[in-house]
């Protein structure tokens, strides 16, 4: 088991009380790609961020349990997170655009993330670097090291975050909407690279996303939270039979080419939901 969370909270002090973002959230995930899906503001980004102890300093977190192989995040000091951040637990952020360095080279930003972690020198780092780039299927590697994070596509771009977090060969991968700023045909070439990474490293995978036919396609089990709260977690093939009145109106309200509507429904709430 990688990763163990029970009755996870995390709140935050504002000017009218105390607001509580995560409220509660439990699961446990092994190596498996586990969807997590919900609205925006729903708590998918914030319970994947406790786990890192990436939380903003006005936050403030508990748990009966937070653990990670193990090791108590909740009462880990500053030393031990590191080992765990980045070389651990991977982390792909939304948008390469603002998560790489605009003045650093391709090559110089992976080969830093590989020295980080695996130590060695310029050289050595800099062949680890083509080879990563080359895994994430990247063509012409050598090329692309000396380019500047403006000069390639959102999408290799994506595969150069990615190819930065494999490269500690973490045991968990945690990727926040990775394929949010691409259009449908890269995404898919996303989707599939990381399944094969996975599959191959044999890692664990925290996706989140706001697409859950995506999810329902490429995960093995799905979390859906509500509120702060998880409302439902079932096998990603059993998405479309989900019981909760919230996931049945999230799925209520997709498009469908097979069977067009003039108006897609709103979702109807119940003030029922955010009870635990």
């Amino acid at each position: 088991m990688l990763v163990d969370i029970a009755d996870l909270r995390v709140t935050f002090a504002t000017r009218t009380g105390t607001f509580e973002a995560v409220r509660g959230v439990s699961m446990r995930i092994g190596t498996e790609k586990l969807g997590i899906v919900g609205e925006s503001g729903s708590g998918k980004s914030l319970t994947a961020r406790s786990l890192m102890r990436l939380l903003p300093a006005n936050a403030r977190l508990s748990a009966e349990r937070l653990t990670f192989d193990g090791i108590d995040v909740l009462n880990a000091d500053e030393r031990t997170m590191r080992t765990i951040r980045g070389r651990r637990a991977g982390f792909i952020l939304q948008d390469p655009k603002y998560s790489l360095n605009p003045v650093m080279t391709i090559g110089r930003q992976v080969a830093e993330a590989w020295r980080t972690h695996k130590g060695g020198g310029r050289r050595e780092a800099e062949e680890a670097a083509a080879d990563l780039l080359d895994q994430v299927r990247i063509r012409d590697p050598r090329h692309v090291m000396g380019l500047y994070p403006h000069e390639v596509s959102g999408g290799m771009g994506q595969r150069v975050m990615i190819a930065m977090m494999l490269a500690p060969d973490p045991e968990l991968l945690i990727a926040d909407e990775p394929t949010s700023a691409l259009d449908a045909t890269v995404q898919a070439e996303i989707l599939r690279l990381m399944e094969d990474l996975v599959t191959r490293r044999g890692m664990g995978l925290i996706l989140i996303s706001h697409d859950l036919p995506l999810v329902s396609h490429f995960c093995d089990r799905v979390a859906v939270m509500y509120a702060g709260r998880v409302v439902e977690t079932l096998a990603a093939g059993e998405l479309a039979r989900a019981r909760h009145p919230y996931t049945r109106g999230l799925l209520d309200c997709l498009p469908s080419l097979t069977h067009p509507r003039e108006r897609l429904p709103v979702l109807a709430r119940d003030a029922a939901w955010l009870q635990p």
